[in-house]
Formats: structure tokens, sequence, C-alpha cells
């Protein structure tokens, strides 16, 4: 037990320190993209530091047991995720569910700060859920394929049968839109949009600022990670250097897409996540009444 114990904290130390560094790593060529020198690679792991040691602040108007509970709901969620799915290679959907969690952490940071800002970057929260629930078709295309939810069915199937990539773009490409979505400055990002200062995130500071950059890394790390071992499979994921590189390469490209592309209007933005939604779903519907 204390041994599983050792390598879960490994594995959750290691996820922060390299999503950290990933996180760092894009927004310097963000940065290189659009002229400007940027910051260096371990900005994300000084931030973390920075608000770590700086004074907790109640905005007068905040909920506080909602405030701070939802900051330990976000650690809580990629850590459950990054344990489900990492180390227990347990169930897709279980992830699925989880992520749907964040949009309830994202919701309620909105909400308890009491912030102008803040509210309206929950708002968007729930606006763009209607976006990203449907990627539970994606598992529901995975499992007529692999006839299996666990992570680890998933990859064992790869090894036999190829890298699903090659047999369900169309759910790659919806997972990769995640990833985008995900990653900052995108421009799927209307909940931390810069027209309402930093969205769902405005009022929180000090240590809660401090936790909330430690679960992005965590998320970061974990959902390129699942990308990477859904639709590529072990033949990355059995070697610890490819899969880091193929992450830096996944986050070189995410780089290049926000650098390059400004922030889309709310409604833009959920209308294209829905259409690729909707793909996935006559991918689904294919394979479940033609597929065999």
């Amino acid at each position: 037990m204390s041994s599983s114990l050792l390598g879960t904290l490994n594995l959750t130390l290691f996820a922060y320190l390299v999503g950290s560094l990933l996180l760092g790593l894009h927004r310097k060529i963000m940065a290189r993209i659009q002229g400007r020198p940027g910051p260096p690679i371990i900005q994300y792991l000084l931030h973390t530091l920075k608000f770590y040691v700086k004074e907790i602040t109640f905005p007068i108007t905040a909920g506080n047991p909602l405030y701070i509970f939802v900051v330990l709901l976000d650690v809580a969620v990629w850590l459950s995720a990054l344990i489900i799915g990492i180390d227990l290679k347990s169930s897709l959907l279980i992830i699925i569910g989880i992520y749907v969690l964040q949009k309830i952490v994202e919701h309620g940071c909105g909400l308890s700060s009491g912030s102008p800002y803040g509210k309206l970057g929950g708002v968007r929260s729930v606006f763009s859920a209607a976006a990203e629930v449907p990627l539970f078709a994606v598992v529901a295309a995975i499992y007529l394929t692999t006839h299996s939810v666990l992570i680890s069915d998933i990859l064992r199937y790869q090894e036999l049968h190829g890298s699903l990539i090659f047999k369900m773009p169309i759910c790659a490409f919806a997972f990769f839109i995640l990833l985008v979505s995900k990653s900052p400055y995108s421009p799927f990002g209307i909940v931390k949009g810069k027209d309402i200062v930093s969205g769902y995130m405005t009022e929180h500071y000090g240590l809660l600022a401090s936790l909330i950059y430690i679960a992005e890394s965590i998320a970061y790390f974990v959902l390129l990670w699942l990308f990477i071992a859904i639709f590529i499979g072990p033949v990355v994921i059995s070697n610890p250097l490819l899969t880091l590189a193929v992450m830096i390469l996944l986050t070189v490209i995410l780089a290049f897409i926000n650098g390059l592309t400004p922030l889309l209007a709310p409604h833009h933005s959920v209308m294209l996540q829905m259409t690729i939604a909707g793909l996935v779903l006559c991918d689904v519907l294919y394979r479940l009444f033609l597929g065999g």
C-alpha cells in the first residue's frame, strides 16, 4: 500500500512539473509567434510559487465556503482523473464524467466570488458545456469499435489492430478540439477571455490561485496523455521519452493554433464545437447501424 501511495505521489509531482513546463513552453511559443520575447519556460512554475506564498484575499462579495471549496474541488477533480486514467487505466467514461465536474468548478468559481467578471465567466462555462458534454459520443464510438471503455482494454486493442487515430479520425479530431479548448489563450477559451479580465479566476488570489495553477498543470498533462493513449496507443505510451516528445509536439501545434487565431465570440465558439460534436454523433450512428 505504501509503495502504491508513493507511486501515486511521484506520478502527481511528475504530472504537475511536466504540465507546468509544457504550459510555459506553450506561452513562450505563442509570444514568439506574435513578435514578443515572452516569459521564461518556467514562468508557470514561478507563478504557482509566487501565489503560494502570498496572502489569501476574500472579496467582500464572496460566498466564502463555496469560494474555497470550488478550488479544492478543482484539484480533486484532476487528481482523480490522473489516478483513474493514468495510474489505474480505468474507465474512459468516468474520466469524461470527471471532466464534466470541471464545469461545476468553473461555474462555482465565478459565482462564489461575487465579481461581475467572474459571474460572466461562470455563465459562459455553462454555455460552453453544451458543446463539450456531447463528447460522451466519442466514448460511445470508441466502445462500438473496441467493445470496451477501459483505457487498458483500448490500449490492448490498439496493440492488435493499430492506432485508433486512423480508424476514428473524426473522434480523434473532436478530442483534439477539446485539447485546443483547454489550452491557454484558446480561440474557444471564452470562460477566461480577456474581454472579462480572467473570467472565473478574476478574484482568486494567493494560495487559492496557486492551487488553481496546480490543477491546470495536472489537467493539461492528463488531457495530453489521454489523447496519446486513446488515439495513438501503446507504441508511444510504453516509452516515457517518446510520450514526452509527442506531448511537446502537441504543445507546439496548440501554441501555433492559439497564437494565430483570435478569441471567438461565445456563440461562434459553441456553434463550431457543436458542429464537431454533431459529426461525432453521425459517426456513432454509422458505426451502430451500418458499421457492423
